[in-house]
């Protein structure tokens, strides 16, 4: 099977499987699966990582009661994701696309507390507005007569509106903002969740769809400007709060959030080869920084505060320099995997026709990520021992996927560059220019370095700029409608009341949710009923 994989992506060719389900009129509605360098090679990295993660839930989640329940909803994840990958038509990419929601909500309140359940509310309310812009362009698709985005083209007529609403729905997937404050929220979840969420499936569902929009059609103008825009915020966004926050995975899920800027910022400059390059590198070092974090929480009895994980690096050692590798990689070291997509990333920027703003908000960035790195591993490698308590959980579970997993992180960007020669990039800088992004660097490591690492948290910066409080009060506006609406006539839900009210009569024999008309059916009329409307009005 790998031999198979590898071979058709050298040849590079592209296997479509269509199944056709019905025709009606001239529109075909059919399910279309892709196999083609892209997507091969992506499912083999989640393969991969999956993998690796799955070994070490088996004793991570030992003394977990429902642990069986817990693989078979990460197994459902998984399976959403591959999906997603080699989808081709807008049926299939649905299909993956939900299940990824909805088996990351199952996953993010696994735990059962307030805090879970809130993050969940919250990853899946905002993850409900890509799945309304997703479903709203298929009324673009049956216009155009088909449903499939791999066989669109620049002639169409609505392309361009297709391609503006997928990628709007990719940036709320990928949390880009003003859609970033459901990842650190998500961290609630148990963390070899957070490892497959934050490196390989859930967060970069979004730019790998728009990876795969690029290579059929070309981005526009406008397009690429919004993607430049919300790719530089949330590499500032991400990597600047991560600077005031103290628990471990908040930092690695921030440090997520500003990769995810760098590759969308890659998208804005047209450079989709390389925003993938930067998504597979990505995606090995990141699993590798969370399955470590993992390892340390299980020895520190589940302490994330790192003012207080001193010394850990002297009973784990192993562990602690597999983090340190990782945590390098975040910041593009030399001869590390994210040195080659990173690094170029930020040459072609200058080479690029982008505006001064986006360059300096970059830079900006690209200090805080060293600065919160380096940060980091001054508690948790080089500080005092800040904690009594310290167990040996280590056996070939926890250790073996840390080892294959940091040999994508030392090797994976070089062996990925000599497998593809698409990822080969060249940059021709002054070398003021080029010794800039080193300098900035270098800046960001020594203002970690010498910072107190006792600081206190933001809240403007936990919240993302009041991100998370603007999500938690949404239903309010509508409160003040709703109870407005009282006062009218209730017309068609006038049954709906009298059978509520008629229930409290009843006792237990009705229940309110088997009611006729049910109000779900109801809204959903209203707006079916609105959407032929608008219909009947352009002439659709």
């Amino acid at each position: 099977m790998l031999t198979g994989a590898y071979w058709l992506m050298k040849l590079n060719e592209t296997t479509i499987l269509e199944i056709s389900l019905y025709d009606l009129s001239s529109s075909s509605f059919s399910l279309m699966l892709i196999f083609d360098k892209i997507s091969i090679s992506f499912s083999m990295v989640v393969t991969l990582i999956s993998g690796s993660v799955f070994m070490f839930s088996h004793k991570y989640m030992e003394e977990d009661p429902f642990s069986g329940r817990f693989i078979w909803i990460l197994l459902s994840f998984v399976a959403s994701m591959n999906l997603l990958i080699f989808s081709g038509s807008i049926f299939f990419l649905l299909i993956g696309w939900d299940g990824l929601g909805i088996t990351s909500f199952a996953l993010i309140i696994y735990y059962e507390s307030k805090e879970s359940q809130l993050a969940g509310f919250q990853t899946l309310m905002i993850n409900r507005i890509g799945d309304v812009i997703i479903v709203l362009s298929m009324f673009l698709f049956l216009v155009e007569g088909q449903f499939t985005f791999f066989s669109m083209s620049d002639k169409m007529f609505y392309s361009s509106g297709v391609i503006l609403m997928l990628c709007s729905a990719a940036l709320t997937k990928s949390a880009q903002f003003p859609f970033s404050s459901w990842l650190p929220a998500a961290m609630a979840a148990p963390t070899p969740v957070s490892a497959l969420v934050h490196s390989s499936t859930l967060v970069t569902a979004g730019i790998f769809l728009v990876i795969r929009l690029s290579y059929s059609l070309s981005l526009s103008q406008d397009i690429c400007t919004m993607l430049l825009l919300c790719g530089s915020l949330t590499c500032l966004l991400g990597g600047w709060a991560a600077t005031y926050e103290n628990d471990i995975k908040k930092i690695i899920a921030l440090s997520t959030l500003s990769q995810l800027g760098v590759m969308v910022f890659s998208l804005g400059m047209n450079l989709p080869s390389l925003g993938l390059f930067h998504l597979y590198t990505h995606a090995l070092f990141k699993a590798l920084l969370f399955l470590a974090a993992g390892h340390i929480l299980m020895v520190t009895f589940g302490v994330q505060d790192i003012r207080m994980m001193g010394g850990v690096g002297v009973m784990m050692p192993t562990t602690c320099v597999m983090f340190n590798i990782s945590s390098l990689c975040l910041v593009g070291a030399p001869f590390m995997s994210a040195f080659y997509s990173k690094h170029m990333i930020l040459e072609k920027m200058f080479m690029s026709p982008v505006n001064i703003l986006s360059v300096f908000t970059m830079m900006v960035a690209t200090m805080f990520t060293a600065k919160y790195v380096s940060r980091t591993l001054k508690s948790i490698s080089w500080d005092k021992t800040g904690i009594s308590l310290l167990s040996s959980c280590s056996n070939v579970y926890t250790t073996f996927p840390v080892l294959v997993l940091s040999l994508g992180a030392i090797m994976g960007g070089k062996l990925i560059l000599s497998l593809e020669i698409s990822n080969l990039e060249l940059a021709f800088l002054p070398g003021f220019e080029s010794s800039m992004i080193n300098f900035v660097t270098i800046a960001g490591i020594s203002y970690g370095l010498l910072e107190n690492s006792y600081k206190k948290n933001s809240f403007l910066l936990s919240t993302l700029f009041f991100l998370t409080p603007l999500v938690y009060g949404s239903t309010k506006p509508f409160s003040a409608l709703m109870s407005k609406m009282k006062m009218l006539d209730n017309g068609w839900i006038e049954p709906y009341y009298l059978l509520k009210k008629s229930s409290y009569w009843m006792g237990s024999i009705f229940t309110q949710e088997g009611y006729w008309p049910n109000s779900r059916l109801i809204m959903s009329s209203f707006f079916c009923i609105f959407l032929l409307f608008l219909g009947g009005l352009f002439g659709i």
